[in-house]
């Protein structure tokens, strides 16, 4: 069980830097509407442009509690519950524009993968 959830940890760190330090200004398929950076699309949900470096800055120090809950182990559950929190948002604001299915399949995923390492997590508290 360790090994899983730490491999879904380093997963989903990794993926999580990637949107949000490495593509944040590119654009992708998976953005809402015909967003092409995210800034764009957070305007395109109608959210406040402040609102995009919130939770860029949450989702970064989620993916940091992840890398460094592979020895602290505490960290893990809190940040894998308020991952699961901004994922229900993402799947929210792609519901509210009638994105297709495609462009929410990245945050139902991150969201399945945020509950595995939670209920995980909770086995090691």
């Amino acid at each position: 069980m360790n090994l899983l959830q730490s491999a879904l940890q380093i997963i989903v760190a990794l993926g999580l830097l990637n949107v949000w330090v490495l593509r944040f200004h590119q654009n992708t398929g998976y953005r809402g509407g015909d967003a092409r950076s995210m800034k764009e699309e957070f305007a395109f949900y109608g959210l406040p442009a402040q609102l995009v470096y919130v939770v860029g800055a949450l989702k970064i120090a989620v993916a940091l509690c992840f890398i460094i809950g592979l020895w602290i182990h505490s960290l893990v559950f809190p940040a894998a519950l308020l991952l699961c929190l901004l994922m229900l948002g993402a799947l929210a604001m792609h519901l509210k524009v009638r994105d297709p299915l495609k462009k929410s399949l990245p945050a139902l995923s991150v969201l399945v993968l945020s509950v595995a390492i939670s209920l995980l997590a909770t086995h090691r508290l």
